[in-house]
C-alpha cells in the first residue's frame, strides 16, 4: 500500500500545482488505490485506460523524439528483468537447484557403483573367489583387488599395504593365508590389466561419490541448515528433490510430507481399500529406526511435522541458521523418550521462545561479520582505485617527461645543423701565403683583461719616443 519513491516523484513533478480536478489513468486497480490514499488524485480504471496505455506502449518509440523502437525494446527488457529479480529476489547462495541436482546424481552414482563393484567381483572372483567373504564392502573390495592384483605374487612384505587399505590387520593375515591356499583359476597377465583399470576407474567414482556428498552438506547448511540439522543432509535433499523446490515443500502440510516418496502405495491403498502407508522417504531418518513398532507411524506423524515447520523457517527467513532444527531435533529425542519411559516433554511454546532468542543472537552475530566483511572488501576496493590513480600520474609525468626530454633534444640536433654549415665554410677558407691550415682544433681565445697603465708611466714612454725620433733625423742628416 507503499507508494514507490521513483513513482511518487515522478507524479509529483507530472501533475500541475492544482490537483483536485486531475483525474489520472491507471492501468492496475491497486496501484490507483495506492495514488489516492498518498496523493490524494482521483484515479480512473477500465477498459478504455486499458487501451490507451497499450496504444502508448505500441508506439512510444514515434512520441519520444530520439528514441528508437530497438532502444525500447532494450528498455522493456531490462524492466521486465530487474521486476522479476526484485519479485523472485534471486539468492545466489540459496540455490535449491544445485542441491536437487547433486542428489539425484548421488543416487545414479550409488547404482553405478554397485553395479561395477558387482562386475569386479565377477570378475576377480574366476582368480581369488575367497577374498568376497573376507572383504564384503564394494569400494574396499576394488581396492584390494587393485592392490593384490596376481594373488600368487602377494607375501608378508605387502601385508603392510593391505592393513592400510582394509584397516585390520586381522583381515590382511586372513587374505595372506586365503591367497596361498586359493582354489581360483590362474589369470593371463592382460586380463589382470583391464581388471586392474576396470577397479581404478570404480575406485575414482567413489571417491568423487564422497566428495559430491561433501558439496551437498555444504549447500544444504547454506540453503535448508533447519531440515539438514533435524532429519540430515541426504533425507532433507530427497525431500527437497521429490517436492521440486524448497517453496514447495514448504507448502505442503505435514499429512503429506510424511508419505511424500510414498505415492505408489497410497493409490493403491485407496484402490484396494487397504491401510495406507505411514511412512514416505522419511523412514530414512534415524528416529523411524530407533522407535519401536507400535510407535512407527505416531513417530513418523511428529516428525513430518517439524519437518514442516523447519522447512518454513528455512524458506521464509533472511538469515537461515540452525538454531531452530537443533531445537525442533531435541523435541523429537523427547517424545521419542516419552514413548519408552513416560518423561513428559517440553513445550512447544517454551522451546520456540528459546531458539526465538538464540536465533536473533546468531543473526546479529552473522550480521556483524558481514558488515565486517563489507568494510574489508570497500576498504580493498578503495585501495585498489588509490593504487590506479597513482599508476595513471605516474604514467601521464612520465608521458610528459619523455615529450619534454623530445623537444629538448629535436632543439639541439637543430643547432647542431646550423652550425656544421659555418665550420664547413670557415675550413674552405684559404689562407692568404696559400698554406692551408692544420686540421688541428684550437683553444677558444680566453678573454683579454683590461691593462691599467699609471699616468707617470705615460709620460716616460713619450719622452723615449721623443728621443728615438731625434735619433733617426741626425743618422737621415749624417748619411746626406
Amino acid at each position: 500500500g507503499v507508494l514507490h519513491e521513483d513513482l511518487r516523484l515522478l507524479l509529483d513533478t507530472a501533475l500541475p500545482p492544482k490537483r483536485k480536478k486531475v483525474v489520472l489513468g491507471v492501468g492496475d486497480a491497486k496501484m490507483g488505490a495506492a495514488v489516492l490514499e498518498e496523493l490524494g488524485v482521483q484515479c480512473q480504471t477500465g477498459g478504455v485506460v486499458a487501451e490507451l496505455l497499450r496504444g502508448i506502449r505500441l508506439h512510444f518509440s514515434a512520441l519520444v523524439r530520439g528514441l528508437t523502437a530497438q532502444s525500447a525494446a532494450k528498455a522493456q527488457l531490462g524492466l521486465g528483468h530487474s521486476y522479476s529479480r526484485a519479485k523472485v529476489k534471486f539468492n545466489v547462495h540459496r540455490v535449491d537447484n544445485m542441491i536437487i541436482q547433486s542428489i539425484s546424481l548421488l543416487d545414479q552414482l550409488d547404482k553405478d557403483i554397485n553395479t561395477f563393484s558387482m562386475r569386479v567381483r565377477s570378475w576377480y572372483g574366476y582368480h581369488f573367489p575367497e577374498l568376497i567373504k573376507i572383504v564384503p564392502e564394494n569400494s574396499m573390495y576394488c581396492r584390494v583387488a587393485k592392490f593384490i592384483g596376481n594373488r600368487r605374487e602377494l607375501s608378508e612384505e605387502s601385508l603392510e599395504g593391505l592393513e592400510e587399505i582394509v584397516m585390520d590387520s586381522a583381515k590382511a593375515q586372513a587374505i595372506l593365508e586365503a591367497s596361498r591356499s586359493s582354489m581360483g583359476m590362474d589369470i593371463s597377465p592382460l586380463d589382470l590389466i583391464n581388471i586392474e583399470s576396470f577397479s581404478r576407474r570404480v575406485i575414482s567414482l567413489s571417491d568423487y561419490r564422497k566428495g559430491l556428498q561433501e558439496y551437498l552438506r555444504s549447500k544444504m547448511s547454506q540453503v535448508a541448515p533447519s531440515l539438514s540439522a533435524l532429519i540430515g543432509e541426504v533425507v532433507g535433499a530427497r525431500l527437497i528433490s521429490h517436492a521440486g523446490s524448497l517453496t514447495n515443500l514448504a507448502k505442503y502440510p505435514a499429512s503429506t510430507v510424511q508419505i511424500l516418496g510414498a505415492e505408489k502405495a497410497l493409490f493403491r491403498a485407496l484402490k484396494t481399500r487397504g491401510n495406507t502407508p505411514k511412512y514416505g522417504l522419511i523412514f530414512h531418518s534415524t528416529f523411524i529406526g530407533r522407535a519401536a513398532a507400535k510407535n512407527k507411524g505416531r513417530i513418523s506423524r511428529y516428525l513430518a511435522n517439524k519437518c514442516t515447520i523447519a522447512s518454513r523457517i528455512d524458506c521464509f527467513s533472511e538469515v537461515p541458521t540452525s538454531v531452530f532444527g537443533d531445537k525442533l531435533r531435541e523435541q523429537v529425542e523427547e517424545r521419542l523418550a516419552f514413548y519408552e519411559t513416560g518423561e513428559p516433554p517440553r513445550k512447544n511454546l517454551e522451546v520456540m521462545k528459546e531458539a526465538v532468542v538464540e536465533a536473533n543472537e546468531v543473526v546479529a552475530e552473522v550480521k556483524r561479520r558481514q558488515e565486517k566483511k563489507e568494510k574489508k572488501r570497500k576498504k580493498r576496493e578503495k585501495r585498489r582505485l588509490e593504487a590506479l590513480a597513482a599508476a595513471a600520474e605516474e604514467l601521464a609525468e612520465n608521458s610528459v617527461m619523455e615529450t619534454e626530454e623530445n623537444d629538448v633534444g629535436a632543439k639541439k640536433k637543430k643547432k647542431k645543423k646550423k652550425q656544421q654549415p659555418e665550420e664547413s665554410e670557415a675550413e674552405a677558407e684559404p689562407e692568404e701565403n696559400g698554406v692551408e691550415e692544420e686540421e688541428e682544433e684550437e683553444p677558444l681565445p680566453k678573454k683579454k683583461r683590461k691593462v691599467t697603465v699609471e699616468p707617470e708611466q705615460e709620460e716616460e714612454e713619450e719622452e723615449e719616443e721623443k728621443k728615438k725620433k731625434k735619433k733617426k733625423k741626425k743618422k737621415a742628416v749624417a748619411q746626406d
